[in-house]
C-alpha cells in the first residue's frame, strides 16, 4: 500500500495500487491504470471507509462465539426473497447491478415501501435523481409510505451523519458511483472514491446492523462498473437483466453468502411497476414454435425449480469463406463443441453452414442439461426433419465421444413437463435405468447422440 499524500496508479479493474504505471496489471487487465493522489493521514491514522475507533479488538475462541439466527426482512416480493435466500439478512450489504432503465430503482422502491410499512423507517439516498423524480416513480408503482424517507445527497460524510441521526431499519444507496468522500481528491466514480464509499457503507452495515442495498452501473460489456474489490466486499451481488424493449426481466444472484446462487427471479415490467411471474415455464413457452423444424423444447433446473425452455436453431448455407456460429442464451464454446460432435458422431456435414442457436425468452441457463436439445435442434434445421411429436421434452448432456451423460433431478423435470401437458421425455439412458418417477409420461432413453437423433426426429 502506498503512503498517503503520494501519487499512485490504481487499476480500475481490481483496485491494485502501484507506484508506477504498468501496461498490464497483476489481475491481467491491460491499460487499466489511472493516476490518483491519496489523501494525507486522517485523524486516528485511518483511511477513508475504515473504522476510526480507538478500541482494539481481541480474538475469540470459535466454540465460545454465540450463533445468532436473525430473522430476515421480508421485502414483500416473493421472487426477490427467493433470490436472496428467504429475505434480507440484517447487517448485510447487497449490490444490485444492471443496465440503465432495466428496473433496478423500481424494484428497490417497491421493496422499500413494503419494508417501511411493516418493519420501520427506510432511508433512500439518491445521488442521481431528485426527491421529486423518485416521488413520481413512487406514485406510479404504489411506493408511498409514511416511513419511507428520501435524501438527495452525494457527499459521504453528510450521508453517514444522517444515518447516525436517523437510525433507519433499511438503507438504499442509488448509486455508489455518484457518492464521493470530501477526504479524497478524486472525482466521484473513480476507483478510490467507489472503494472508500463502499467500505464505509460496509462498516455501517456490519457495526450498526442496517441491511443496505447499493445500486451500481454496468459497463458497455455488461460487467459491473468499478473495481472488482467491491464485489468481494459485499455479501450479495444481484444482477438484473432483460431487454428494455420487452417487459420480461430476470434477476440472478452471482454471489450470495446467505443463499443459493442458482436461484433466479422473474418479473414483468408494467405501468404499475414490476410484477412477479409465478409460472415461468408457461411464460417461456407462450410463443413456442410447436414442433417445427429447428425447434426443440428442453428443460433446465434453476435453483429449486425446473424450467421449460424452447431452443431454436437455424442452419443456412454460408455465402462467405468462413461459416458463422452464433449463440444467444448458451455458451459459444459449448456450441462449437456440440457442432463438432454432431459432425463426427451423427455423420452430418456442417462445415460450410452458418449456424444460429437461440434460447427463447432471453434467459441464459447454467449447466449442460440442454446440450442434447441444442444438438437435435441443429440437426433438425440442417436436414429439415421435425420432431416425431410436438409434445416431447429433450434433456441431456453430450460428451466428446458422443455419449449422453446423466443429468440431475430428472423426476422433477418430468413432473413439470407433465403439468405443462407434454407426453414424452427423451433423456440419457443412464437416467432412464434409474428412473423412479410416477409421472404419467412416456420415457425414452438414448445411450448416444446418434440414437437420440433417430428417436427424436421423423424419418
Amino acid at each position: 500500500m502506498a503512503k498517503k499524500g503520494k501519487t499512485v496508479f490504481v487499476c480500475s479493474q481490481c483496485g491494485y495500487e502501484s507506484p508506477k504505471w504498468l501496461g498490464q496489471c497483476i489481475c491481467g487487465a491491460w491499460n487499466s491504470f489511472t493516476e490518483e493522489r491519496l489523501p494525507e493521514e486522517l485523524p486516528g491514522g485511518a483511511a477513508p471507509g475504515r473504522a476510526r475507533s480507538g478500541k482494539k479488538t481481541k480474538p475469540s475462541v470459535i466454540k465460545e462465539i454465540c450463533s445468532i439466527e436473525r430473522e430476515r426482512l421480508d421485502t414483500g416480493i416473493s421472487e426477490l426473497n427467493r433470490v436472496l435466500g428467504g429475505g434480507i439478512v440484517p447487517g448485510s450489504l447487497t449490490l444490485i447491478s444492471g443496465e440503465p432503465g432495466i428496473g433496478k430503482s423500481t424494484i428497490i422502491l417497491q421493496a422499500a415501501a413494503y419494508i417501511a410499512d411493516h418493519s420501520g423507517k427506510v432511508l433512500y439516498v439518491s445521488g442521481e435523481e431528485s426527491p421529486e423524480q423518485i416521488k413520481i416513480r413512487a406514485d406510479r408503482v404504489g411506493g408511498l409510505s409514511d416511513n419511507l424517507y428520501v435524501l438527495g445527497e452525494t457527499e459521504l460524510e453528510s450521508i453517514v451523519e444522517t444515518i447516525d441521526e436517523f437510525e433507519p431499519k433499511f438503507l438504499i444507496i442509488d448509486s455508489i458511483q455518484t457518492i464521493y468522500s470530501s477526504l479524497l481528491t478524486q472525482a466521484a466514480g473513480s476507483v478510490s472514491q467507489v472503494r472508500a464509499c463502499a467500505a464505509e457503507f460496509m462498516r455501517i452495515s456490519k457495526q450498526v446492523g442496517i441491511p443496505t442495498f447499493v445500486v451500481a452501473h454496468v459497463t458497455k460489456s455488461g460487467e459491473l462498473a468499478g473495481p472488482k474489490i467491491i464485489e468481494h466486499l459485499v455479501d450479495t451481488v444481484l444482477n438484473f437483466s432483460g431487454e428494455r424493449n420487452h417487459g420480461f426481466r430476470i434477476m440472478r444472484a452471482y454471489k450470495n453468502r446467505f443463499g443459493n446462487t442458482s436461484e433466479i427471479g422473474a418479473f414483468e415490467m408494467t405501468r404499475e411497476g414490476l410484477k412477479e411471474i409465478d409460472d415461468l415455464s408457461s411464460s417461456f413457452l407462450e410463443e413456442a414454435s410447436g414442433g417445427s423444424e429447428g425447434s426443440v423444447i428442453t428443460a433446465v433446473y434453476e435453483g429449486s425449480r425446473p424450467l421449460l425452455l424452447e431452443v431454436q436453431a437455424l442452419v443456412n448455407q454460408s455465402g462467405v469463406g468462413f461459416a458463422r456460429r452464433s449463440a444467444i442464451g448458451m455458451d459459444s464454446n459449448r456450441l462449437g463443441m456440440i457442432i463438432a460432435v454432431l459432425e463426427k458422431k451423427a455423420h452430418i456435414n456442417l462445415m460450410a453452414s452458418d449456424i444460429y442457436v437461440n434460447v427463447a425468452g432471453g434467459i441464459k441457463p447454467e449447466g449442460t442439461s440442454m446440450d442434447l436439445a441444442a444438438a437435435i435442434a441443429i440437426y433438425s434445421a440442417a436436414t429439415g426433419r421435425p420432431l416425431r411429436s410436438s409434445g416431447m421434452i429433450i434433456i441431456g448432456e453430450i460428451g466428446l465421444s458422443g455419449e449422453l451423460r446423466a443429468i440431475g433431478q430428472p423426476e422433477r423435470i418430468a413432473g413439470e413437463a407433465a403439468r405443462m401437458g407434454f407426453g414424452k421425455i427423451l433423456l440419457p439412458k443412464r437416467n432412464k435405468d434409474k428412473w423412479s418417477s410416477a409421472e404419467k409420461i412416456d420415457i425414452l432413453g438414448a445411450a448416444d447422440l446418434y440414437e437420440a437423433v433417430n428417436l427424436a426426429l421423423q424419418d
